[in-house]
């Protein structure tokens, strides 16, 4: 069974996290989700961003998402896969060294890295970016460009794939966002 790291934080965007890990889990894999000093068992509030035809999104309170393994144990090279969750926890998770050490592994041996919206912030911080073409929720955008990346305006609902690298703008681009990162991680599903 293959294994993916799932990178989450307080005030995470709740469907960024909740339905990628669901439909991760939905197909087989074994998901650790973790957090910066939080342990299995531990819950992180999330928040639900919605575009409600202002300038910017809306944000409201969401729900409590129960962490299923403790940051602390983990071990990069046991997993075959990365996911980072959006939404504000990005914001303040990119200052953890660990986390950026996490990220750099998973480039470094190339393997499928998928991160949404905000999430990019970890990976601009992580200075992984550098000639890759992606994209991110559009104000991250100039850290993208900052970072050495080639940013790619793109619809809320869609995906770009660069090589082993999967991102989206927003949780729109669920069904495409995770069909991506599957076909990276080698899996088929027959209908």
């Amino acid at each position: 069974m293959k294994k993916v790291l799932f990178l989450t934080g307080d005030f995470t965007e709740d469907y960024e996290t909740m339905v990628p890990f669901q439909m991760l889990e939905m197909v087989g894999y074994e998901v650790h989700t973790v957090c910066p000093d939080k342990k299995k068992g531990d819950s992180i509030k999330t928040a639900i961003h919605d575009f409600e035809g202002d300038q910017t999104y809306t944000e409201k309170p969401g729900h409590n998402f129960v962490l299923n393994y403790s940051f602390d144990s983990v071990e990069v090279t046991d997993y075959d896969g990365l996911v980072i969750a959006g939404g504000r926890a990005p914001e303040y998770l990119r200052l953890n060294k660990k986390v950026i050490e996490i990220v750099q592994h998973f480039f470094e041996a190339d393997k499928p890295v998928a991160a949404i919206c905000h999430g990019i912030q970890i990976l601009t911080a992580a200075d992984v970016v550098k000639g890759k073409k992606l994209t991110a929720y559009p104000a991250v955008g100039p850290e993208v460009t900052l970072a050495g990346g080639h940013f790619q305006d793109i619809p809320a609902d869609g995906v770009f794939v660069d090589g082993n690298l999967v991102t989206s703008p927003a949780w729109p681009a669920h069904p495409s966002f995770i069909r991506e990162f599957l076909k990276i991680m080698g899996a088929t599903i027959s209908i």
